[in-house]
């Protein structure tokens, strides 16, 4: 029998006919509070006669106090690696393919490795913030389970460092669809299990960096067909009485209380407009005369009284509740997402509307042109990573960016066929350009692109030829109702992370020097199009990480 192993670090994607590299650091500092992963890559290789796989257990043997858990990864389908008229030599592959991706939990310690193929087991190691500092072992023994005999081993030694890793200051979302979750699963949308289902989820978001949950007040207007529906998934009860509109909050107390018992912070409410353009009016169930009816959506014009004097109540009535909550100032709302200079006069009457009853700092949309800020449209402009420089010279207050399937060239994504690497420099990049927050619009949408039916994630991952695999979804519908991370996941929570560790670094020197640090590593010149690629930028990246920690080493021991 000839096995292989080798330990590999978080920002490689292990292929099955590819041979991984080495993992070139066993040495590793570690703040107080951090989250460090790493990858043991195996194979079996066969040559001829008769083939036999036995199966194989893992053993980890490591110092009392670090927090490990392990998942194999597993491939998933990448029907959609490409848009094959924009691409760049930043990717891994570009024809559809098998590629690791899903995370899924051990049960067990046994595992079986494939003949010829190599794969791997993710080790997530979670430091507790009130750890001891000093340095640990992290033991590794792989065993035959028939025979109990040694096969191979290594060790890392974790150095745990006397300095808290920062709370997380980026506001950070990614868009929640509970309504997918209630149809992936057959339930009934805000049954007893879709609560439970919901709350899964929201621990989810929340151990994945967000911090701000988009909150379905009524039925988001987000990719939908024009004239079609999403499953309406609506917390408010709203019933009209002659002009007036009364609103019952209990289930929107529930979420809330939900994701405040799981860490986040903010919420942002359902669009109030239709997407691309406010033409339109969001699917709204109101009670009229004890029926129930869609007494607002496609068939209601945008700027029509009835929804005019709507909105005036809603908003009224849903500031006073926010106020009582203590959340008005942690809450943000939406005019249209995505406007474009096409429907730019359209968007303006939206937001003339809603003006009277959102100050500006509440309000924000995603949108790539500068023309919205620039004639007060969207005060709190959210513009995509590949058309944030005008907003950057012309030095755009509380500036935050987002990604989605069209953010292809030179920039930063978390496309399944791109590297880990491009994936995690936007943690660098938000730091030196004190970007705020940042978006991306899919943490579990599992519907057709427009919403046109529902998918299996496990067997189409580009919502049926509509969006790049890696775009749509963060996190898998596991078979028990988990949502299940992903490589792509963690590591932006890494990048996460390095934003977090530059902030350590700042506290103990200054703004000026951490962001000198990222420099000297990545070169002078980074923006959001510019920074070291390739093999040479994920060296870069590790390096980068290094570096910091020796500063803060140094600084924390008095040896600088």
């Amino acid at each position: 029998m000839s096995f292989k192993f080798k330990l590999t670090d978080s920002l490689v994607k292990v292929f099955p006919e590819q041979e991984p590299d080495n993992l070139k650091e066993k040495k590793i500092k570690l703040l107080q509070g951090e989250v460090f992963n790493f990858q043991l890559a195996y194979t079996f290789e066969y040559q001829s006669g008769p083939l036999y796989l036995p199966d194989l257990t893992y053993e980890l043997v490591s110092d009392e106090g670090l927090d490990i858990s392990v998942e194999r990864v597993e491939l998933v389908p990448v029907t959609l690696p490409v848009y094959l008229d924009r691409v760049d030599d930043d990717y891994l592959f570009t024809d559809p393919r098998l590629a690791p991706d899903l995370l899924v939990p051990k049960e067990t310690n046994i595992f079986r490795p494939y003949a010829n193929q190599w794969r791997s087991l993710w080790f997530h190691v979670v430091v507790p913030e009130e750890m001891a500092a000093g340095k640990y072992n992290i033991k590794l023994n792989i065993k035959s389970l028939d025979k109990d005999e040694l096969i191979w081993s290594d060790e890392l030694e974790i150095e745990i460092l006397d300095q808290q890793l920062p709370e997380q200051e980026l506001i950070h979302t990614q868009w929640f669809h509970a309504d997918t979750v209630a149809d992936y699963y057959n339930v009934e949308v805000f049954s007893e299990r879709h609560w439970e289902l919901i709350d899964i989820h929201m621990e989810a978001a929340a151990r994945n960096g967000v911090n701000l949950l988009l909150t379905p007040i009524f039925t988001p207007p987000l990719d939908t067909q024009i004239g079609g529906e999403r499953t309406t998934i609506q917390l408010l009860e709203i019933e009209k009485n002659g002009n007036e509109y009364n609103f019952n909050f209990d289930k929107l107390d529930r979420w809330i209380d939900l994701a405040l018992s799981h860490g986040i912070k903010y919420f942002e409410m359902a669009h109030l407009f239709t997407q691309w353009g406010a033409v339109a009016c969001p699917k709204i169930i109101v009670k009229v005369d004890g029926q129930e009816e869609k007494l607002f959506g496609w068939h209601t014009k945008a700027t029509s009284t009835e929804y005019k004097e709507f909105l005036q109540q809603l908003l009224t009535a849903m500031r006073e509740y926010l106020e009582a909550r203590g959340l008005w100032e942690k809450t943000y709302w939406h005019v249209s997402d995505e406007p474009n200079l096409s429907n730019i006069d359209t968007y303006a009457e939206a937001k003339k509307i809603v003006e009277p009853y959102l100050p500006a700092e509440r309000t924000m949309d995603a949108l790539s042109n500068y023309e919205f800020f620039e004639k007060g449209l969207v005060p709190r402009p959210i513009p995509t990573n590949d058309a944030i420089e005008p907003f950057l010279e012309n030095n755009v207050e509380n500036l935050w960016t987002y990604y989605c399937c069209a953010q292809v060239l030179e920039v930063s994504n978390r496309i399944i066929s791109m590297p880990s690497a491009r994936n995690r420099i936007i943690g660098a990049q938000l730091y030196l350009y004190d970007i705020e927050g940042f978006l991306q619009w899919g943490f579990n949408f599992y519907n057709a692109q427009f919403s046109r039916h529902l998918l299996n994630p496990y067997v189409n991952g580009d919502a049926m030829n509509g969006f790049v695999s890696g775009d749509a979804y963060l996190v898998y519908p596991g078979i028990k109702g988990e949502a299940l991370d992903s490589i792509r996941g963690r590591v932006f929570f890494e990048a996460l992370q390095d934003m977090r560790l530059l902030k350590a670094l700042e506290f103990l020197t200054s703004k000026d020097e951490a962001k000198e640090v990222i420099k000297s590593v990545l070169g002078s010149n980074v923006t959001f199009k510019e920074y070291p690629k390739g093999e040479a930028g994920k060296a870069k990246l590790l390096e980068l990480n290094k570096v910091i920690k020796e500063k803060i080493s140094n600084l924390v021991t008095g040896e600088e």
